[in-house]
């Protein structure tokens, strides 16, 4: 996952674990960029609005590398058309903050099926 957000970081990992899934945070996505992230990875939980590289430029920087990892995007953003637009250029979900475990849950099980 990335999100600047320290707060998000700290919380989103151990939600993850307790559904049974493995996750690794990132700060920015210049960091995500320079891990390399493993090659198993199933999918990447993006924040919109980050300092830097954004999410969905992330997302256009990873599709235009090949990646097929399905994002779920996250965002803090009130605007209506940005769910529409972001699915439309290939993302698995987007969930509004806050959202609930459930609504996670079902994003990340949703984005593991493609």
């Amino acid at each position: 996952m990335v999100d600047d957000d320290s707060s998000v970081r700290e919380a989103l990992p151990d939600l993850l674990e307790v559904f049974g899934f493995a996750s690794e945070a990132f700060a920015s996505a210049e960091e995500f960029l320079a891990a390399r992230p493993p090659p198993d990875a199933q999918a990447l939980i993006l924040d919109v609005a980050m300092p830097g590289m954004t999410g969905p430029e992330l997302f256009a920087e990873l599709k235009r590398r090949g990646s097929v990892i399905p994002v779920i995007f996250i965002t803090a953003q009130a605007d209506p058309a940005l769910q529409p637009r972001l699915l439309a250029q290939g993302a698995a979900s987007c969930l509004f903050k806050p959202f609930s475990e459930v609504a996670l849950f079902a994003a990340v099980e949703s984005a593991l099926e493609h």
